[in-house]
């Protein structure tokens, strides 16, 4: 009887450091895809960052329907900038 309870617990052990073994892997793991996302992260906003300057200098064109599109955007940042002017006053 205390031999089974013996292999009983030896078993346990066994289990639990397997399964932390796992966990330590795992969160490795986790780490490694945590600074994958956010290296992507920061690579999406440049990239948005370069879409917006490219629509920002295709309005200016001199094809008459850009100078819309350029009046809008530039006074959607007035707005923003007015907005971020209005926070710092408070």
């Amino acid at each position: 009887m205390l031999s089974e309870l013996r292999k009983h617990i030896e078993k346990l052990i066994s289990l639990y450091e397997s399964e932390k073994a796992e966990n330590d892997r795992l969160r490795r793991e986790l780490s490694g895809r945590d600074e994958l996302v956010l290296s992507l992260r920061k690579q999406l906003g440049e990239l948005e960052q370069k879409i917006e300057t490219q629509k920002l200098s295709a309005a200016f064109l001199p094809d008459g329907a850009g100078s819309a599109a350029a009046k809008e955007k530039l006074d959607k940042l007035i707005r923003e900038i007015g907005r971020c002017i209005a926070l710092l006053e408070k």
